[in-house]
């Protein structure tokens, strides 16, 4: 759950798993709606995919990112664990 919180705690990562909520992209599609750099993004998805918040998908030569809705429940379900 560290890397969950590690891959939440910065603004761009969140912005992309808003993104990613529409449905899956590639890290292209993802970087246009971004002013920073590919490689950039790319460090911010690799993270995502560490932490389990996203998935990766092989269609033909590209790469579609998808959001892990598993891993977000599963977070949910602690926060609200803590609350009772």
């Amino acid at each position: 759950m560290d890397e969950v919180f590690k891959a939440l705690k910065d603004p761009t990562r969140r912005k992309i798993l808003q993104l990613l909520k529409r449905g899956s992209m590639t890290a292209g599609e993802i970087a246009e709606a971004f002013d920073i750099s590919k490689p950039s993004i790319s460090h911010h998805l690799d993270l995502l995919k560490r932490a389990d918040l996203i998935t990766v998908e092989r269609r033909g030569q590209f790469l579609h990112h998808h959001l892990n809705t598993t891993v977000v429940e599963n977070l949910l379900a602690w926060v609200i664990d803590l609350k009772e």
